[in-house]
């Protein structure tokens, strides 16, 4: 949502206001500071040992005030976090119209990913504007009833906020990576975190990525470990010995992404890598049985392998040994975003609040 905040505090005759729950702290600040953005509200509702009650309870009760006390004529949320959802929900109980950035992603799942299926189902059934990535997206909001007229195709804000960061000439705080040769080594990316994966299925994640360093000798493997103690106690037990294996504290985005930009290959259970990977021309290997996310699978950027290590060997095999067949997927069209999405949004907005009678023009990859 950064580049969008930036853009929409750009316009004269929009006020935007920026609220915050900080479901994650340090996750959020490095995001603030990076964009120079200052919250306007800041509700610091993060604790130790945090459930999935405790951070829909205060951020509901947190945004509630917030909202009374703004009454904006518009409330945009993003994705498919508890904040989302909690937050859509406090504007619908003041009948505050609102906006869902990243509108329209489902699985069929409302298990996989959890709680996200089911957090962006319930916001999208609050919603009263859709700001959908793709036209796939629009299509299962149509399915689920939703006004055409309310659904605008954009392309993902991720993408431009990606664009903005990635830099040829970015140098690297940590000594690890501002000495890795990127040429000569081939760099494996890995994240891990999805609660359904935790247990055996990561464990398997883990052995079979050890077996891919033991037979590829110019591999390296890069992998921020997630500060869950469960990520962290199996990675550190199948991967600690490897010596081309190195398990990092969670990175700041600007690295990352820079990161990601120098990387060979990503191996990864998230959501957003599915798109800013190929944005950048990386192969993905989505370590998942379902996504939210099928234009990535349809254009060929992204394979999904789930937790099987004999299927994650194999793929990754493919595209360490066949160059033609990583070629293809590195050069396929990134289906996700062109970079303007945040500008389409922002028509949108006008659109929505009566000041433009112009529709935004769609992305189409």
């Amino acid at each position: 949502m950064a580049p969008l905040v930036k853009l929409l505090q750009k316009d004269e005759t929009l006020d935007c206001r920026v609220a915050v729950t900080a479901q994650h702290r340090e996750m959020l600040d490095q995001v603030l500071r990076l964009f120079a953005i200052r919250p306007d509200h800041d509700l610091n509702i993060m604790q130790a040992g945090q459930t999935l009650f405790n951070i829909s309870v205060r951020a509901l009760e947190g945004l509630g005030p917030v909202l009374e006390k703004e009454r904006p004529d518009l409330v945009l949320v993003h994705g498919d976090t508890t904040t989302t959802f909690a937050a859509a929900l406090a504007a619908y109980y003041l009948q505050i119209p609102v906006g869902h950035v990243e509108a329209g992603l489902r699985t069929g799942n409302r298990y996989s990913p959890f709680p996200e299926e089911m957090n962006r189902r319930l916001t999208g059934g609050l919603a009263d504007w859709h700001f959908a990535p793709t036209a796939g997206a629009r299509a299962n909001l149509l399915r689920e009833g939703v006004a055409p007229e309310h659904i605008f195709v954009t392309g993902n804000t991720v993408i431009d906020a990606l664009l903005a960061t990635v830099r040829p000439e970015y140098r690297f705080g940590e000594p690890l990576l501002d000495g890795m040769d990127f040429r000569r080594r081939r760099v494996l990316l890995v994240t891990t975190h999805r609660r359904e994966n935790l247990g055996e299925p990561m464990r398997g994640i883990y052995l079979a990525l050890r077996d891919i360093v033991e037979q590829f000798a110019d591999v390296q493997v890069i992998f921020p470990v997630h500060k869950n103690p469960a990520v962290r106690r199996v990675a550190e037990e199948v991967l600690g010995g490897s010596e081309r294996v190195h398990l990092l504290e969670p990175m700041d985005y600007e690295p990352f992404a820079n990161l990601l930009s120098r990387c060979y290959l990503v191996f990864t259970d998230s959501g957003g890598l599915q798109e800013e990977a190929p944005s950048l021309g990386k192969p993905v290997l989505v370590l998942r049985n379902t996504t939210e996310r099928p234009e990535a699978v349809d254009a060929g950027t992204v394979r999904l392998v789930g937790t099987d290590p004999a299927v994650i060997r194999a793929q990754a095999r493919r595209l360490l040994e066949d160059g033609n067949y990583y070629r293809a997927m590195s050069e396929a069209v990134n289906p996700y975003g062109d970079g303007q999405a945040c500008a389409r949004i922002a028509q949108a907005v006008r659109y929505a609040l009566g000041l433009s009678a112009a529709r935004p023009g769609e992305f189409n990859p």
